[in-house]
Formats: structure tokens, C-alpha cells, sequence
């Protein structure tokens, strides 16, 4: 697994706004009061794009390497930019409860056959050791006939984790929606000409 560095710099508790950081906190195992940080913005960004807002990173503070995972990302109303970030550090095997995000992949699959992924739910609560926490999970969609539904089965999970409902279904296979076209504005045209 790819191990995810993010650099943070201590900064002074209180208003921040420094053009290229974003605001955070740091806290949990081995630390005793909240700290809070900036992270480069640039590179807090191609983390959440690449692993998601549940990514588990290390973080490089003052010459030290603290393993944790993204526990909050707020985003400014208008923008959606990150505004501030919540870190919490933990040991590889200290127990978490994690939001772990669900990718599903081959819709174009579905769409040749004149099918669709329904989703209802596309994260799942899972407990368990840190170490053990994948940062995404992924389902290939590509073969799935019509009525077929995705749920906990379809997931590789350790069997050391535990999920918080077993009987969810999180997406369905559905026939294509097709949207009628509007052959009004057709007609209308070739009767001006």
C-alpha cells in the first residue's frame, strides 16, 4: 500500500487565512492538547483527490512521523474549497470507526446493455484496527444483470473488521433510463422554413 506523507506546520491557535495553506488540527494518541497546524494546499488536495476525505496518511511535524487518518475536511459554502481539516493520529492497531468510501467501476459496461448502477449509499461504516482499513473500496459492476444488487458479499473486506449494518444494499442494477427527446422544437423549425 502507498504510504501518504502530508507535511504540517504548527501554527498559532486562532484566525488563519495564509494564501497556499489550508487550517487544521491535529489529535488523538500521543497527543495531549489539539495542535493546530497548516497544511500546503497543494498537496492536501492531490491526497483528498487521489484517496478520498477518510484517507490514512502520515504526517511530518516538527522532525516527527505521526500515522492517522482524515477524520473531517470543511469546505467553503461557494467554492467547495477545503477550509479546514481535521487529522486524528492513532496507532496502527488502535480501534476506529471509519466512513471508508465505495467506487464503483464498468458502468460503461451496464450502458452498452442498456443497464444502470442505481446507487443508494456510496460509503461504508466499518470497526476495526487501523492497519486493517482499506482507503477505498472498490466493485467491478461490468458483469451485473439486470436486478443485481451490491451489498456487503461484494465487498473484500478482512474478516477481523466489523461493518455497523450487514444488511445494506448500497446499489442496484437497473434498465437504462432513457430520456424521451423533445420533438417539438423539430417540427416547429421545419414549419418556419
Amino acid at each position: 500500500m502507498e504510504e501518504i506523507i502530508l507535511d504540517a506546520i504548527e501554527r498559532a491557535d486562532g484566525k488563519f487565512r495564509e494564501s497556499g495553506f489550508v487550517a487544521g488540527v491535529l489529535y488523538g494518541d500521543g497527543i495531549v492538547a489539539a495542535t493546530p497546524v497548516k497544511f500546503e494546499e497543494k498537496s492536501l488536495n492531490k491526497v483528498l483527490s487521489k484517496h478520498g476525505n477518510s484517507a490514512k496518511i502520515w504526517v511530518n511535524i516538527n522532525n516527527s512521523k505521526k500515522y492517522g487518518f482524515i477524520k473531517e475536511v470543511q469546505r467553503k459554502a461557494m467554492t467547495r474549497t477545503v477550509s479546514h481539516i481535521d487529522v486524528q493520529i492513532v496507532s496502527k492497531d488502535h480501534e476506529i470507526k471509519i466512513q471508508i468510501p465505495i467506487t464503483f467501476q464498468g458502468e460503461d459496461s451496464l450502458v452498452v446493455r442498456q443497464l444502470q448502477l442505481q446507487v443508494y449509499k456510496s460509503e461504508l461504516n466499518v470497526y476495526g484496527k487501523m492497519a486493517l482499513m482499506p482507503d477505498v473500496l472498490t466493485v467491478d459492476v461490468s458483469k451485473m444483470e439486470l436486478g443485481d444488487t451490491i451489498t456487503l458479499d461484494n465487498f473484500d473486506l478482512d474478516k477481523l473488521l466489523k461493518i455497523e449494518n450487514e444488511d445494506v444494499v448500497y446499489g442496484t442494477i437497473i434498465n437504462l433510463r432513457v430520456q424521451p427527446v423533445e420533438e417539438v422544437e423539430e417540427v416547429e423549425t421545419e414549419t418556419k422554413k
